[in-house]
Formats: structure tokens, C-alpha cells, sequence
């Protein structure tokens, strides 16, 4: 009987170690933004000593790639453009633009940025990451706090009013003036399951949002472009399969959703630019409008 109980005993402490370490392991922690791009900006050498580079940790990384972009080493640090989509997107601009629209991309491709000779990390970002890791550590040591339970309603609380999610008896009148849509570039998931579409907004501009639209202005932009104010419309049909009668309706129907979208752009700010897959189609819409800015993306269906 002791020996039973004894291995009983054995057994449950196992079982509650185990759970111990499973709790542990399923509370850690999502990557703080902050220290990642602390992390990615450690691989580079930098002219002030990684001081831009901490004033800006907190954005996302193609902003703060965009506005320290400057501090580089430069002369240590090469861009191959191996997916070539930057060259497009700055076709006949200065080869700074390409290596801008490289550095910036949210995720790398390998081999698109070689450095020279060995790096040693700059001094401020080894503090600011030496100052993020304390800062983790005293936070897991401090002990958790137990959530209170919610209150009971009182029984003599008057209920809500129809017609007011407040409860107020005369809730107020609905605002007269609509605020002006904002400017600031709001990311949302890509419309709709077109995914050789949504590939190509991803893949083409290059969007700095991968997987997401974006909100400008009060119209929803397919892809906001890596380290430039430029908002992208991308299409993908087969434009060159359609009968005539059914390429001038397409083109009536993308001019209508175009000129929205470009008078949003240019309200905020940003440029506009519309991806095709086929010179037939940008064809088609320089004749339709000259003014526009279009592109051949070559994306496939």
C-alpha cells in the first residue's frame, strides 16, 4: 500500500509539473514590435551610432527604415534588387530610390541586403535593447493580479430607453456635419478571396501592408507602396480575352471607381497609380484618359 501511495504521489507532482510548464510556455509573450526592429536594425551599420534608429523603434518598420534610411554606412551596405519589383516601381528614378524600395520592404528577400565586413552593433540600439530586456524581466517577476468579478446590476437601475444604446431618455441628435474621412492610411484585410489579385498588390507595388488594404481618404486603396506616398489600384482581369462590347463597359466601370479613388489620393496627398496585367488594358485606359497614371504589372490569373 506505501509503495502504491508513494508512486501515486510521484505521479501527481509529474502531472503538476507538466501543467506548470504548459501554462508557462502558453503565457509567453507576442514579440514586442519595438525590440524586433531593434533586433533587424542591429544587423546594419550606422553613421550616428543607432540614435535615429531608437527615436523611431516604435513605428513599423518601413517607417522607420524610411526616415533613418540616411544614417546607413552606405558605403558598406549593398541592395540587389533579386525580385526586380522594386526596379519597376521606380523605373527611371535614381538608383537610391531602388535601394530605399529594397531596405524598406516589410520582410526581405534573401540576399537583398549585403553588408561589408563585420558589424558591431551600435552603441544606442544595444542599449535599447539592453533597456527593453530588463524591463521584460522585471515585469515577469512582478506577481499577477487577480481580476475582480463584476459588480451585480442594482435591482432599481432604470433600464435603457428604446431607442438610445446609453439609456439617456432623449439621446442626442444624430451630428449634422460628418467629419472629413481621415488621411491617415488605415490598414484593413484584403475585400474579397481573389487571391492571384491579392498576391499581386502584395507582391507588385510593393505594398507595405502585406495582406491588407488601406483607408485613405474615405476610399479603400488596394496596396500603399513601400517607402513612397503612392496608393495603388490593381487589376487583374484577362482584358485581353473580353469581346469589344464588354472592354468598353470594364473600362466605363474602372474609370468611374478610378476617378474616386484618385480624387481621394490627391486630397491627402499621396500619388496614384494603377497596376494592369497587360498593355492592352493600360492601352485602353490611356485612351479612355490620359491623364492617368498606369503601369503593366504582368501578374497572372
Amino acid at each position: 500500500m506505501r509503495s502504491r501511495t508513494s508512486c501515486a504521489l510521484v505521479l501527481l507532482l509529474l502531472l503538476s509539473a507538466c501543467a506548470t510548464t504548459e501554462s508557462s510556455l502558453g503565457e509567453l509573450e507576442a514579440p514586442n514590435p519595438r525590440f524586433a526592429n531593434l533586433q533587424r536594425a542591429a544587423q546594419y551599420p550606422w553613421t550616428d551610432d543607432g540614435h535615429c534608429v531608437v527615436r523611431e523603434a516604435s513605428n513599423e518598420w518601413p517607417v522607420l527604415a524610411e526616415r533613418c534610411f540616411h544614417a546607413l554606412e552606405h558605403d558598406r551596405v549593398q541592395f540587389r534588387d533579386v525580385t526586380g519589383r522594386c526596379a519597376v516601381a521606380y523605373a527611371g528614378a535614381a538608383a537610391v530610390g531602388v535601394g530605399l524600395c529594397i531596405f524598406l520592404a516589410p520582410e526581405l528577400a534573401v540576399g537583398a541586403v549585403v553588408v561589408v565586413g563585420t558589424v558591431m552593433v551600435a552603441a544606442a540600439i544595444q542599449e535599447g535593447i539592453d533597456a527593453y530586456q530588463r524591463n521584460a524581466s522585471r515585469e515577469r517577476a512582478k506577481p499577477k493580479t487577480q481580476t475582480q468579478p463584476a459588480k451585480e446590476p442594482l435591482a432599481n437601475q432604470a433600464p435603457a430607453s428604446k431607442g438610445s444604446s446609453t439609456g439617456d431618455i432623449f439621446p442626442p441628435p444624430p451630428e449634422t456635419n460628418p467629419r472629413r474621412p481621415s488621411c491617415e492610411p488605415i490598414p484593413v484585410r484584403h475585400a474579397g478571396e481573389d487571391v492571384p489579385h491579392n498576391e499581386c498588390a502584395d507582391r507588385f507595388p510593393p505594398n507595405r501592408h502585406p495582406g491588407m488594404d488601406v483607408f485613405v481618404g474615405g476610399e479603400r486603396f488596394d496596396a500603399l507602396q513601400v517607402g513612397a506616398r503612392v496608393l495603388w489600384e490593381i487589376k487583374t482581369h484577362r482584358f485581353d480575352t473580353y469581346p469589344d462590347f464588354i472592354r468598353r463597359r470594364e473600362i466605363e466601370s474602372e474609370l468611374e471607381q478610378i476617378q474616386g479613388e484618385r480624387t481621394a489620393a490627391a486630397a491627402c496627398g499621396y500619388d496614384f497609380v494603377i497596376g494592369v496585367s497587360t498593355q492592352a488594358h493600360k492601352d485602353a485606359l490611356i485612351e479612355a484618359d490620359f491623364t492617368l497614371n498606369v503601369v503593366v504589372t504582368g501578374c497572372k490569373r
